[in-house]
């Protein structure tokens, strides 16, 4: 559904995307992960045909590059920033977005009815946006670019600054997109959004593709090995093991010990190791 191959983009000396090449699947939640100023925005920017790369091609559905109007309408994107008209109504936004989609007439109401009703918002489809909170600007973003039924989605970022009943539903609105047949890009900071969400995950810094997989195959590569921590010692004991069930075996065995913790490896861990710990500002 999307294809990039050998892709660069750079800024002036800043490289952003570095060569970077990735298939996404029909139907599926792709994951798209990277420390700040690792090339997630970018890459998604050149998915939806708002930059040209400096070299390589993105391909919509293999009909060609976002670049071409008919490619693009196949597209529907929820950028990290809103993109929303705060002094329309909900309404005015989604029916705005799907005429620029192609829509009019009664397709266009119809399909405004139903992308409101979708994400929870036509009991408020009149007011004003700038009244909404901040979960209801982000589902009011979904709802624009669902408006003219996209096979794509890129959704950069969606619950960036959301109350935990709007992030889980705009949770569910993804995966009932994808239960349709839907594909989505989601990239997120969030690895419990990634881990629960997603089919597959890429990992990206500086602009470059670092690994991709499922989550667990993922977790099994880079993840490390387990911890076994003894709380009952001062100062602790951390043990790394393969084994721990074995490995608190075997402690039984020399000696009575207290309590104690498994900490095992997840895709944050995964995360770090692959992109380091220093901060990024």
């Amino acid at each position: 559904m999307l294809k990039l191959t050998d892709v660069r983009k750079t800024y002036g000396s800043i490289v952003a995307v570095d060569g970077l090449s990735l298939e996404i699947r029909a139907g599926e939640i792709f994951g798209l992960l990277g420390p700040n100023g690792a090339g997630k925005s970018t890459t998604v920017a050149l998915a939806v045909g708002l930059l040209d790369p400096d070299r390589g091609q993105v391909e919509i559905a293999g009909l060609g590059p976002p670049t071409d109007p008919d490619v693009r309408r196949k597209i529907g994107v929820t950028p990290q920033s809103l993109a929303i008209y705060e002094e329309l109504s909900a309404e005015e936004n989604v029916r705005f977005f799907g005429s620029l989609a192609g829509l009019e007439g009664r397709a266009l109401t119809e399909r405004t009815k139903w992308a409101l009703d979708f994400v929870g918002l036509s009991p408020r489809a009149r007011d004003r946006a700038a009244t909404y909170s901040g979960g209801m600007k982000r589902r009011l973003n979904l709802a624009v670019a669902v408006v003219h039924d996209p096979p794509l989605l890129l959704l950069d970022e969606p619950t960036v600054g959301v109350d935990p009943q709007s992030r889980n539903a705009i949770f569910d609105n993804i995966l009932a997109l994808k239960r349709e047949g839907r594909t989505v890009l989601y990239t997120t900071h969030y690895m419990e959004e990634a881990e629960r969400l997603c089919d597959r995950v890429g990992i990206i810094d500086n602009g470059q593709l670092l690994a991709l997989d499922t989550v667990p195959r993922l977790v099994a590569e880079h993840g490390g090995r387990s911890t076994l921590v003894l709380d009952g010692e001062e100062p602790e004991t951390r043990i790394e093991t393969d084994d721990p069930v074995g490995e608190l075996a075997r402690l039984g065995e020399r000696a009575r010990h207290g309590r104690f913790r498994l900490e095992q490896p997840d895709l944050e861990t995964v995360f770090l190791n692959l992109t380091g710990r220093r901060l990024r500002d």
